[in-house]
């Protein structure tokens, strides 16, 4: 008994209203892929946002209770005063020095890690990622020790003539946050320059270019949108820094984190500290675009 094959498949004809309808039908299934995504960043960063936003144009009773339902300007004017420019000021130079020296020790130790062999950059990598493996909080206080009247770091320093005790002053800040977000800036850079066309400096170093010079005029080029990614990664935490200001800083050290924190619970000005982080995320808004604008899309 012979088998009956099957009918052919008719061809479908593909036209732009077929191909529209495709299109139509893959964002819809992308989109019920990402509702869980979409579900988590409303709930827990865009409502939140929003709430910051409204309580910073509310006004403050006497008793410290915040007002919603009589909106003014009064925090958002209170950012000019010169108190507050003076912490801004402090905050901003010391989240810009703890990104340039990150940038300055983290692209040799990122370019040696992506020139070696692969089984030597695996183990460098988790060399980097270990401080991840602690709590931020327990390696702050550990930092605490080291740099405390009793700490290696003040026996050093006091035995060479130096510096004395560095805890509760902005070096100590300084060195914390350093330790804190060097691998932000590490992880991206390696990145980027492992994804180099290395063809392309050879080819710098077979027209005459010496070493320095094709580093200058083709590896760093080529490496800026790791160089960019890595400062916005450790400038902006370094710029709303509250745990390590507030342990190795102490009172004698105030930034915008702690600043922020003391006008939610000690001085219970909710629309000031409103106001103070609309400001940062207005300014973390900024980097982010800049990001994009200066090839960030390329790592």
């Amino acid at each position: 008994m012979k088998r009956r094959l099957p009918d052919p498949v008719e061809a479908v004809e593909v036209t732009p209203d077929l191909e529209r309808r495709a299109e139509r039908a893959e964002r819809w299934r992308g989109f019920r892929l990402a509702v869980p995504a979409y579900v988590y960043l409303i709930v827990l960063f865009a409502v939140p946002l929003v709430l910051v936003g409204v309580y910073s144009f509310a006004s403050r009773s006497r008793t410290g209770q915040p007002l919603l339902h009589d909106w003014n300007l009064d925090s958002v004017k209170r950012l000019a005063d010169s108190a507050f420019l003076q912490i801004a000021w402090r905050s901003i130079l010391l989240a810009l020095l703890t990104t340039i020296i990150c940038l300055v020790v983290a692209y040799p130790f990122s370019y040696y890690i992506a020139t070696r062999s692969e089984r030597t950059r695996n183990v460098l990598l988790v060399f980097v990622m270990i401080p991840f493996w602690s709590n931020f909080l327990v390696r702050t206080y550990a930092w605490k020790v080291l740099l405390g009247a009793d700490g290696i770091f003040t026996r050093i320093g006091e035995a060479l003539g130096l510096w004395g005790q560095l805890l509760f002053t902005m070096p100590a800040v300084l060195i914390g946050l350093i330790y804190g977000f060097l691998p932000f800036m590490v992880l991206p850079l390696y990145a980027s320059i492992e994804r180099l066309d290395w063809s392309l400096v050879e080819a710098a170093r077979d027209l005459y270019a010496t070493g320095p010079k094709a580093f200058r005029r083709v590896t760093l080029p080529l490496s800026r949108p790791g160089i960019i990614a890595g400062s916005i990664l450790v400038f902006i935490p370094s710029l709303g820094a509250y745990v390590t200001p507030d342990i190795l800083g102490g009172a004698k050290t105030t930034l915008l984190g702690n600043y922020i924190v003391n006008q939610f619970l000690a001085a219970r000005n909710w629309p000031l500290g409103s106001s103070i982080s609309m400001a940062i995320m207005i300014v973390m808004l900024l980097a982010t675009v800049l990001y994009f604008r200066s090839g960030g899309r390329t790592l």
